[in-house]
């Protein structure tokens, strides 16, 4: 085994996803309740003692939820964020357990890489992360109103993509939401829609010839649904003749459902 990912829920109501080798175990964001997170870590047979860490990916309550929660339940695990991130929390943690980071940088958790790197949020400092064994990563971009260079290349070598598809335009622009929250989504520094996910994997296909695995993640309860997701992601493929089974495996994340344990 190398790695292995599971999310343990994705989108507004709560984030949290499992990155995990044979002897090492991350946490990505504690945005769920801390027995959500123990059932899932039991679920996919990961003990507290592979339990090392929880990365934050930013400040909002949907990925930080039970971050004070989870670290008094987890003795012995430490939590990584900017600097930036930690100082929009307010949660009461043990200082000595809060790491620092540069986004950017990059570092090592037992025997799993870890890169850092900048995505398009309204929060203090948002990243993502990619992970690293033995040849193989895995890397996460969600909450993310558009796309850089520097995120391609930090994603152009994924074995296994977790990328916000967050909402469908229009579904969005006649929906219940006020103006100012529509006009946030649809902005730079909020979420990715079901096209942009997709123009975004076009290019990413047409630059790089690689097996890989598409999680479309953090599906707005709102604005979309799983099958509206997958099929226009799948329509904008089929339009540039990249092809499911083919050319990239596509899955979409149930919102506040465990996924499988997906192995690269």
């Amino acid at each position: 085994m190398t790695l292995e990912f599971c999310s343990f829920s994705s989108g507004s109501n709560g984030n949290c996803y499992l990155i995990k080798s044979e002897t090492t175990a991350i946490l990505v964001d504690a945005g769920i309740s801390t027995k959500r997170i123990v059932s899932g870590l039991s679920s996919t047979n990961t003990s507290s003692g592979q339990l090392a860490a929880l990365l934050l990916t930013h400040e909002h309550s949907d990925h930080v939820k039970s971050l004070s929660v989870l670290m008094r339940k987890f003795g012995d695990v430490l939590a990584y964020a900017n600097e930036k991130t930690w100082a929009a929390i307010n949660q009461s943690i043990d200082r000595s357990r809060m790491k620092n980071f540069t986004t950017g940088t990059s570092f090592e958790i037992g025997d799993i890489g870890v890169n850092t790197f900048q995505v398009c949020h309204d929060a203090a400092d948002p990243v993502g992360y990619s992970f690293f064994k033995a040849g193989k990563q895995i890397s996460i971009l969600t909450d993310t109103g558009c796309i850089e260079e520097g995120m391609l290349d930090e994603i152009r070598e994924a074995d296994l993509l977790v990328l916000e598809a967050n909402h469908d335009v229009d579904m969005l622009k006649i929906g219940r939401y006020p103006w100012f929250l529509k006009k946030r989504i649809l902005g730079d520094k909020g979420h990715l829609s079901n096209e942009s996910a997709a123009k975004m994997l076009v290019r990413l296909l047409s630059e790089k010839d690689k097996k890989r695995r598409i999680l479309l993640a953090h599906l707005s309860r709102e604005n979309n649904f799983p099958e509206m997701a997958y099929q226009t992601v799948k329509n904008i493929l089929e339009e540039e003749n990249y092809y499911i089974g083919k050319h990239v495996e596509l899955d979409t994340i149930i919102r506040d459902e465990m996924s499988i344990l997906y192995q690269v």
